[in-house]
């Protein structure tokens, strides 16, 4: 067995950056910007009012100040004319400011009475003027790698910009294992369980920038797992679930060899998750997670996360780390890393009793798992513990 990190240090040499491609902006919010972008134009591009009032000559915001009202400018129709000493123009927010103007007044300082307003006592001192440029200026940069989010998307918009290159998403395909495993939806017989881990492995790896093939699921024999890996080719990261182990029905290192797999590790020093596999098959890299639901999902977590990170260009980060105040008492813990179901509330973590990796309830319950180093002593409430938060 080999621990955590070396494992996800040999998965990032296995992988490089995915190539690039085009997409327009409105698909792509949640995609990573592979190549930097230039603001094509001011913003505002325009000295624009912040605040419903008057624009004026600053030399004329005098308390009780009668002005002579000569025009309005809205956004979106600007006013042609001159503000000058003695004048004012109607304006609202985000209307150009007219030429001469050098103030708004806003409407709740402001009397008026037909085309004459009358400014009143206590002026606010704010001048209400957003200068041209004032977010951003023509060749601003947007850098990458960056993954884009809403506001993003927003500034990009503004930007004037209407395409952007991305890197590829990570195409991922998954398979199930098992002649104990059947399609949610269908009757299983009495020796047979529902397909939940590539269900769940799934929506994980396509919250976090993949696009996932959900393969049918490969019974226990060589030729429906010879068929599955042919079914897989295309694929940047094929996942096997189950079969990985040492029993006599689990042959998917063997045809994983026979089809070509070059293995970089089989087993990890961690719980749960220790039966793990990886290596290189074809184009594609290879990993074979534990058939037990928790393990393949503690697995995808500490492991797949970061690598589809490297190959959207995101860097080799292994999952953020935290620390957090235990609530309760935990016994000493063995010689493997071991990652805890456990949830964080207003900064105080609670690590479940149960721990099984078949229990999906628990984790369904857990928003974080709680990490022990190997031979970790007993901990007390109130010890600070590593944490790392799940999607």
């Amino acid at each position: 067995m080999i621990p955590t990190a070396e494992g996800l240090s040999h998965l990032f040499d296995l992988v490089d950056t995915l190539p690039t491609e085009q997409v327009p902006l409105r698909h792509a919010a949640g995609r990573v910007l592979a190549q930097d972008v230039a603001a094509t134009r001011d913003q505002p591009p325009f000295a624009a009012s912040a605040m419903d009032g008057y624009a004026v000559v600053a030399e004329d915001a005098v308390t009780a100040r009668q002005l002579q009202v000569i025009g309005e400018a809205a956004a979106g129709h600007g006013f042609a004319g001159e503000v000058t000493a003695g004048t004012a123009a109607r304006i609202f927010t985000g209307a150009p400011i007219p030429k001469g103007a050098t103030r708004v007044i806003i409407q709740e300082d402001v009397r008026r009475d037909g085309d004459v307003i009358t400014l009143g006592e206590d002026l606010d001192t704010s001048h209400y003027i957003r200068p041209s440029g004032a977010d951003f200026k023509t060749g601003d940069l947007m850098s990458a790698p960056r993954l884009l989010t809403p506001s993003d998307i927003a500034l990009l918009a503004a930007m004037n910009v209407p395409n952007v290159t991305v890197t590829r998403k990570p195409i991922v395909a998954i398979i199930a294992t098992g002649d104990e495993l059947v399609q949610p939806g269908e009757v299983p017989s009495e020796d047979q369980i529902i397909a939940s881990n590539s269900y769940g492995l799934c929506a994980l790896f396509e919250q976090n920038g993949a696009e996932v093939r959900l393969l049918p699921i490969a019974r226990d024999n060589v030729p429906a797992l010879q068929l599955a890996f042919d079914l897989a080719k295309g694929a940047d990261l094929i996942i096997t679930i189950g079969g990985a182990s040492v029993g006599d029905h689990d042959l998917v290192g063997q045809v994983a060899v026979d089809q070509g797999m070059q293995r970089a590790f089989y087993k990890v020093a961690m719980r749960p998750g220790k039966p793990l596999m990886a290596g290189r098959l074809g184009d594609a890299v290879m990993i074979g997670l534990p058939g037990n639901p928790v393990s393949a999902m503690v697995c995808g977590h500490i492991f797949v996360l970061p690598l589809l990170r490297k190959m959207l260009g995101l860097g080799t980060a292994t999952a953020p780390r935290m620390k957090a105040r235990l609530s309760n008492s935990l016994s000493a813990n063995g010689p493997r890393e071991h990652y805890m179901r456990a949830r964080i509330e207003d900064g105080n973590v609670t690590v479940y009793d149960r721990q099984d990796s078949a229990l999906l309830t628990v984790l369904a319950d857990a928003n974080c798992l709680a990490v022990r180093p190997p031979n970790d002593g007993s901990r007390l409430p109130d010890d600070r513990i590593e944490i790392i938060l799940l999607t």
